[in-house]
């Protein structure tokens, strides 16, 4: 029976509802809950939208990371080492444009610079050799500025021996110095020069002389396609030791090691 109770008012009995003096249903809490975990999501969603843009902007305008695989650097650089490469120094590229955020400095002769490469779709790594107006030869492998022997303790020669011609450095006979026969000139990978490097443009070479495709066969570089300055290595590993896992043969001493 439906529970009753007197009605002191009226002064009559009165019948109470079914569930009088049940505890009410939390009737409310699953839609709390709900609006918790959206909130949880949609704060979720937005650190990590907030995160991945950040990263967007310090790979296009700070650092980024790059890694060897070839050997046209090595005795500096080996296959393997994983790079950071500094933006910041020479002012990074603004993607979809031809322009440039102010740099701190400007290129330097020796400096070890990542750029896309003209006669290629991929970044390429060498060390900078010739600045505008500088006088640039070689003889029997030996580099020469402004008419200076140069001091190269960084050079590796793995096959002196080698030496030949390549079709590409015809390039060559447009910017030799006047007193060369253009008509004789016949350039190998040893023996060129003297050219001068135009204004607004860089002459590059590998550390690897021998094993490098660099500005002796494609010519000066424009400055506009350099992004950056090698920093610091970062990670290395044996490439070819411990398949499939390479990455495992970690080079501990070349972790942090300056890029110079």
């Amino acid at each position: 029976r439906p529970p009753r109770c007197f009605d002191n008012v009226h002064g009559r009995i009165v019948r109470l509802p079914a569930d009088f003096g049940k505890p009410a249903a939390p009737s409310g809490v699953p839609l709390l809950m709900k609006n918790a975990i959206a909130r949880s999501i949609w704060d979720w969603t937005k650190s990590i939208g907030i995160a991945f843009a950040l990263f967007l902007v310090l790979r296009a305008f700070v650092v980024q990371t790059w890694v060897i695989t070839s050997g046209s650097m090595e005795g500096t650089l080996l296959v393997g080492d994983l790079l950071i490469l500094n933006k910041v120094a020479y002012g990074a590229p603004v993607p979809g444009t031809q322009k440039r955020l102010p740099g701190y400095t400007d290129p330097k002769r020796g400096d070890i610079v990542v750029f896309r490469a003209a006669h290629d779709t991929l970044d390429v790594i060498k060390r900078l050799i010739g600045l505008p107006g500088d006088t640039l030869a070689m003889e029997s492998g030996q580099l020469y500025i402004n008419g200076v022997k140069q001091v190269e303790p960084y050079v590796r020669r793995t096959s002196p021996e080698s030496n030949g011609t390549h079709p590409w450095m015809d390039w060559q006979r447009r910017f030799v110095t006047s007193d060369v026969d253009t008509s004789r000139y016949r350039p190998t990978r040893d023996e060129w020069g003297p050219i001068v490097v135009p204004d607004s443009n860089y002459f590059l070479l590998g550390d690897n002389r021998d094993e490098s495709l660099d500005s002796r066969f494609w010519g000066f570089l424009d400055p506009a396609r350099v992004k950056g300055k090698a920093a610091v290595v970062y990670y290395s590993y044996e490439r070819d030791g411990l398949k499939p896992f390479p990455w495992l043969h970690v080079r501990w001493d070349r972790i942090g090691e300056l890029i110079r």
